[in-house]
């Protein structure tokens, strides 16, 4: 639509009115090179930048994002306001990255507005190749910027942002060193992981694409590493991964619950970077980071993920002569499901399913008795922690540990009893 001049305006000098001409006109050369028509502008052409800006200060971000689809050139103006420092300031809120730290729920209205950010910076660089649209990422939600591009353009703005944040330097240096030497970087690892391209995915296939571009570049042994530093248990006071959480005394769901739902993630997704195979070394891995976890813990996890992950896993251990490995595990599942109040007789198929994996009879049975041998085995070593380590400092855990193992055994026992009975009346 040509512009035309009030006629309110007629004393305007035409000297002061060719001047703000040629202002208007080298703001629009300004940001594009192509001399795009200032027509494009409506009545906002006779506005200075400044004022333009001031406006764009009262309107929400849903609203800018609608006025940037009105033209190229107010796309351009939007774009130069949200890369000043007072736009930038009100628009890349500052709490995004600091919600796990603070203890708090994720508060619905900063996501929000992300997700309208996102948008905003979408239609903004609608026009542009790939390449200059990663510009603009900064702290911005991938998940919605990039809704809609295939994975090619999804690869890139990965290698974007690791080039951007130096991510894969920054992995590179809390796999090498000890576990909890560099617990500030952990923390920022986590963080950005967590915050920026994981937690926020509306699609699991998504979630699963970013989780495979963190892991996949990595060998197994840092995969594991890299997993429980952005899924594993954290301090409440200073957000620092619990490195020793799985090793010193049996844990809650809550601290694996996370790790879990990442592997089931891996495993369901049937994405064709993972096979089944992989997740099960990954799991296998997992089990040792720092070092080897109490067997309850590793059980505990094996619930979590499902009926298929724990076969898979426990099948793979039979199929690989880890029959004794394999009968502990029995044991420590037994225990979990007595201590979480879990069907008993899950556990008592899951082994009946696992025996089948075993070829012949004789394999079968020699299985069936290296169960019954760890139940001895892990009752006699729970005495021995009682005797030896008696009631000091009013801590009765090893006590209670054992009352549950007892207990587990005898419904153990009494679910196979029921299963025997069952077969032989069928």
């Amino acid at each position: 639509m040509a512009y035309r001049i009030n006629t309110s305006f007629a004393l305007i000098p035409n000297q002061k009115y060719r001047r703000n001409n040629r202002r208007s006109s080298y703001f629009s050369n300004t940001f594009d090179s192509d001399s795009q028509p200032l027509s494009t502008l409506g009545n906002f052409k006779t506005l200075p930048l400044e004022i333009f800006q001031i406006i764009l200060k009262y309107l929400s971000v849903k609203d800018i994002s609608m006025l940037s689809m009105v033209s190229k050139t107010v796309s351009q103006y939007i774009i130069s306001y949200i890369s000043t420092s007072s736009g930038s300031k009100r628009l890349l809120l500052q709490e995004f990255h600091n919600l796990e730290l603070s203890g708090r729920r994720q508060d619905s209205a900063i996501l929000d507005h992300y997700r309208c950010l996102g948008l905003l910076f979408k239609r903004c660089t609608l026009l542009l190749p790939t390449k200059e649209r990663l510009k603009y990422i900064h702290k911005i939600l991938a998940e919605t910027l990039t809704a809609g591009w295939d994975e090619l353009e999804c690869h890139r703005v990965y290698n974007f942002l690791c080039e951007l944040t130096n991510l894969s330097r920054k992995m590179q240096t809390v796999v090498c060193s000890k576990p909890g030497s560099a617990w500030k970087l952990e923390l920022r690892i986590r963080l950005f992981c967590r915050n920026v391209l994981l937690d926020h995915c509306i699609h699991r296939g998504d979630s699963a694409f970013w989780l495979t571009r963190i892991l996949k570049p990595w060998p197994m042994v840092n995969q594991a590493r890299l997993l429980y530093i952005i899924f594993g248990p954290i301090s409440p006071h200073d957000g620092q991964v619990v490195w020793q959480k799985m090793i010193e005394e049996p844990t809650d769901e809550s601290s694996l619950k996370g790790l879990a739902d990442a592997i089931k993630l891996l495993y369901d997704t049937g994405t064709k970077e993972w096979t089944a195979d992989d997740v099960i070394s990954l799991v296998d891995e997992l089990s040792v980071v720092p070092r080897e976890w109490l067997l309850e813990n590793n059980a505990r996890l094996l619930i979590l993920t499902g009926n298929n992950i724990c076969f898979t896993f426990m099948a793979s251990k039979a199929m690989n002569g880890r029959a004794i490995e394999l009968a502990r595990l029995i044991v420590f599942l037994a225990v979990v499901c007595e201590k979480e109040l879990y069907r008993m007789d899950w556990v008592v198929k899951m082994m009946q399913k696992v025996c089948k994996v075993f070829g012949t009879p004789a394999e079968r049975n020699g299985f069936l008795q290296n169960v019954a041998n760890a139940f001895a085995c892990v009752m006699m070593e729970m005495l021995q922690a009682v005797i030896s380590g008696g009631d000091r400092g009013g801590d009765n855990r090893r006590f209670l540990n054992l009352f549950h193992l007892v207990h587990a055994q005898a419904n153990f026992h009494k679910e196979v009893l029921y299963l025997t009975m069952s077969t032989v009346s069928t």
